[in-house]
């Protein structure tokens, strides 16, 4: 009995001196600052620049369609080639319309013939003005016969509408078509149009004759001159833009139809303050900033203005020589400690900057 108390005395020496060296786990420090890089807020000379997406668009586009059902006879669609106005692009057969106006043609002849003979007796006396009439009558019909006869007969013949290039070819000699056919597409390339549209604030720096910056390569950000010619009076009250219309000359290189970002500039340099966009807290009602106060996060609403690139210019809520926080913006709680990692400037931060992109996505 006496051994077993002593082995039971030593084993529970045993584990309680195991258990004493173990280290306990470190809680999780409530106060634990958070780490942030900051910009001093700084006025800069700033000019207002309203970015847009446009669409090019030819000087003139027409598709080609016959205006009436038949077989093609003739065929002359140059295809990727310039064309000069009234060429004959197609023909389409008219036989049947050209039996029809020689037809009335004799008849014509005819009627003018008896009309002729009746007049002279209706003069004479010899005649009543109903007989005389009647002759005149088909005089007249047949004549308009043989207009619309001829009418129908030029619808036949599809013409070039004005000088362009002409597209691919969408149908065959001999083929049987319709109004519903396209045979090809014309387009005038000399000159060519930008649509674009912006919205209803910014309308007030779109003015006829003024000059838009076109980027029509984003990769060697090749830029062009473009002249507004219009703007369409009604606002599109679905997305409160308003649609212009430029004008760009010597256009080698651009097609109809391809994108390119408009540079709208409303001609003013201001003192302004930037921020990174990624800076900005956005909720239901209110643009939020963090700024660094007393060591402390202090977040404040702001009013945006114009967006340059990833900068955004702020016209309320931050003054200059404000500390303003620009990573960890996700982690700060308000009145929260911050601990500030570096100072940055506007020019360092960019999406590119992987140490900006990164830092505002993961946890610290």
């Amino acid at each position: 009995m006496h051994k077993q108390t002593v082995s039971l005395f030593f084993a529970g020496a045993f584990l309680f001196f195991s258990c004493s060296t173990k280290k306990a786990p470190t809680a999780p420090k409530k106060d634990a600052p958070t780490i942030v890089d900051v910009i001093v807020a700084q006025a800069r000379t700033i000019t207002h620049t309203v970015e847009a997406n446009g669409t090019i668009v030819a000087g003139e586009y027409v598709e080609l369609h016959p205006e009436i059902s038949g077989r093609i006879t003739f065929l002359n669609v140059p295809e990727g080639k310039m064309i000069a106005k009234g060429t004959v692009i197609a023909k389409i057969y008219d036989g049947d319309l050209q039996a029809q106006l020689a037809k009335s043609r004799i008849l014509l002849d005819t009627y003018e013939k008896t009309e002729a003979r009746l007049h002279t007796l209706l003069t004479a006396g010899g005649l009543n003005q109903a007989d005389y009439d009647v002759a005149l009558n088909n005089v007249n019909s047949t004549r308009a016969d043989i207009q619309y006869t001829q009418a129908q007969i030029d619808r036949t013949v599809i013409r070039a509408p004005f000088s362009g290039l002409v597209g691919l070819r969408q149908v065959s000699p001999g083929g049987y078509v319709t109004s519903a056919n396209i045979i090809a597409t014309v387009q005038e390339v000399s000159q060519l149009k930008i649509d674009f549209t912006i919205p209803e604030e910014y309308s007030s720096i779109i003015q006829k004759g003024n000059t838009v910056d076109v980027e029509t390569d984003a990769v060697t950000k090749t830029k062009r001159k473009a002249v507004i010619i219009a703007t369409e009076p009604q606002i599109n009250q679905a997305t409160r833009n308003l649609k212009v219309r430029a004008l760009i000359d010597n256009p080698g290189g651009l097609n109809p139809g391809g994108f390119v970002k408009i540079m709208v500039s409303s001609g003013s340099d201001t003192k302004a303050i930037l921020v990174p966009s990624n800076a900005i807290i956005p909720d239901d009602k209110n643009n939020q900033l963090i700024l660094v106060k007393g060591g402390k996060a202090n977040f404040v609403n702001v009013e945006k203005g114009v967006r340059q690139a990833n900068n955004v210019e702020i016209t309320k809520g931050v003054n200059v020589g404000d500390t303003v926080v620009i990573t960890g913006v996700l982690f700060a709680r308000p009145k929260g400690i911050l601990k500030v990692r570096s100072v940055k400037t506007i020019e360092q931060v960019s999406k590119d900057d992987p140490d900006v992109a990164q830092q505002n996505s993961n946890s610290y």
